[in-house]
């Protein structure tokens, strides 16, 4: 009995420590009000962290009925029906961010929708 709980414990440390404890929670997708108006349109700054120590690509926001008055860059933020992709599927590092902005009123809410973590 005692053996059997030695090693599930150390299974355990194992998963934890190879990252595999990351998942979509640790995507945190932040808006804030630049100040600027395009259009009379007040323009938001949205900045997506990774809060893991793992990559992860392929990532998609949930922005459904995104709408802009500013063009945003596809490079960093595509609409794909009711997702948008980000940084055209490339990895978003462990403990990184990336930010767009763009221009409408009230502000989207948008959430973390798939991701494929990278092993780590």
């Amino acid at each position: 009995m005692a053996s059997t709980k030695i090693f599930v414990a150390i299974l355990v440390l194992t998963l934890v420590s190879q990252g595999l404890c990351c998942s979509l929670n640790d995507i945190i997708v932040g808006t804030v009000r630049t100040g600027k108006e395009i259009q009379n349109l007040p323009e938001w700054k949205v900045t997506v962290s990774n809060n893991c120590k793992c990559s992860q690509r392929q990532l998609k926001l949930g922005c459904k009925g995104f709408q802009s008055v500013e063009a945003v860059d596809s490079n960093i933020f595509a609409k794909q029906g009711d997702d948008c992709l980000l940084i055209n599927g490339d990895a978003l590092k462990g403990f990184e961010a990336v930010s767009f902005v763009y221009a409408w009123d009230p502000p989207f809410v948008m959430f973390p929708s798939y991701s494929d973590i990278e092993p780590c």
